[in-house]
């Protein structure tokens, strides 16, 4: 028996697709798995809340992995998350949560992950559209730019280096598809958008042995 944990913000969640995300899609495909094949046992838990950072995603990880945790499961945990940190206050003059701060969150949620999972891995950031996120609409005081969302990425793929986490890279995919009409609203990606994330993982995930 396994289980897959997906901690995240909107796009993990699935916002703007009547589809329910790539999140979703996953989901699905594993279900039609668990259901075709004898062998083969696999629950996914999405566990997105729209607008987290990782300071947000600190203060309810204990909690809400307790709560799914059983005996003798194989338990990998997935994490999507970073887009929010990135976001530049414009008032304050800087991101949403500081590089530094950011990168020691990340640690943080490494280490508390060890505790429950044999497997950890983070999925990268996605690019922005910045003639929609600059500013945000529905959120004046933030702008989403290209050029953070990159440090934060270049963040997380460090830090997966070196702890020897699996880290997918999202972000150089996307600028090779015609990526701006793969985005809603220039932030959170359209239907087609989240198809394209799903097929990433799970290949990532198949290649890897995870599913």
């Amino acid at each position: 028996m396994a289980q897959i944990l997906v901690f995240g913000d909107s796009i993990t969640y699935g916002a703007w697709d009547k589809e329910g995300g790539w999140m979703q899609r996953l989901r699905k495909f594993l279900d039609e798995k668990n259901l075709s094949e004898p062998n083969f046992y696999c629950l996914v838990y999405n566990l997105g809340v729209s607008g987290d950072t990782t300071d947000d995603l600190l203060e309810r990880f204990k909690f809400e992995i307790e709560q799914r945790m059983r005996e003798k499961e194989n338990t990998t945990i997935i994490f999507s998350i970073g887009g929010n940190d990135a976001a530049f206050v414009i008032s304050k003059n800087r991101c949403q949560v500081p590089q530094e701060k950011f990168r020691e969150n990340i640690q943080k949620l490494i280490k508390l992950s060890e505790k429950y999972a044999s497997k950890i891995l983070f999925i990268g950031l996605i690019p922005t559209d910045e003639s929609k996120t600059v500013p945000i609409p529905w959120a004046p005081d933030l702008s989403c730019k290209n050029k953070y969302i990159v440090q934060y990425d270049k963040t997380i793929k460090s830090i997966c280096q070196e702890n020897k986490i699996l880290f997918v890279d999202v972000f150089d995919k996307f600028m090779n598809f015609d990526y701006k009409n793969l985005l809603e609203d220039g932030q959170h990606p359209t239907s087609d958008g989240h198809q394209k994330i799903f097929e990433i993982i799970k290949e990532f995930l198949i290649t890897n042995k995870i599913i």
